[in-house]
């Protein structure tokens, strides 16, 4: 059993307590040891701190109302708008935040063949893994971590305020925690599993 795994919490509540360099440096170091497709490793680490997350948070805000209220990339989720301004919300008291990206990647509005698709697949496939790697080195140093998707929310604002090549996939939010959220619960693993013989 791997204590870190049963460890991790979802944190949305940070100590105003930087995080040193030479800790995101090993969780980003964690990151890259992660197993990727035909050794592709497809991953980016943008680093956002200081004046540059106050930006960023003024951007993924815009991102936010024009989906709200303008053309929207995903109209059939705004019951989760609310949840997308929390999430900048959580991400304004958290110390750091570490976009990831695909450098691969396509823009997700490119029409893909089906052996592009599964290229594209595999190569999220290893970026996931890369980001449980962070999780877990977080977890290990008592930083806190939050896996954010609510990116999306604002998806064009901020790929263009990122100028980065590749397809932007997540970001993540870590500090120190400032609450001890209990374990949420999981399925049964007989609802989950078949076993096959």
């Amino acid at each position: 059993m791997i204590p870190e795994i049963y460890d991790r919490r979802s944190i949305r509540k940070f100590l105003d307590k930087p995080i040193s360099q030479k800790d995101i440096m090993d969780i980003i170091q964690s990151g890259v040891k992660a197993p990727s497709s035909k050794n592709r490793q497809p991953w980016k680490y943008i680093v956002i701190q200081g004046n540059a997350k106050a930006d960023m948070l003024n951007v993924f805000r815009k991102g936010i109302d024009r989906e709200e209220n303008e053309s929207a990339l995903l109209p059939q989720s705004k019951q989760h708008i609310a949840a997308a301004k929390y999430t900048v919300d959580i991400m304004e008291k958290a110390p750091t935040i570490i976009f990831v990206v695909n450098s691969l990647g396509k823009d997700i509005s490119t029409e893909l063949t089906p052996e592009e698709h599964i290229y594209e697949i595999c190569n999220i496939q290893s970026i996931s893994a890369s980001i449980q790697n962070m999780l877990l080195a977080a977890t290990e140093k008592g930083i806190g971590s939050l896996w954010i998707c609510d990116i999306y929310f604002a998806y064009s604002e901020l790929c263009k305020w990122l100028n980065s090549d590749g397809q932007l996939i997540a970001a993540i939010a870590f500090g120190y925690p400032d609450e001890s959220p209990k374990a949420r619960p999981r399925k049964n693993l007989e609802d989950i599993m078949e076993w096959r013989t």
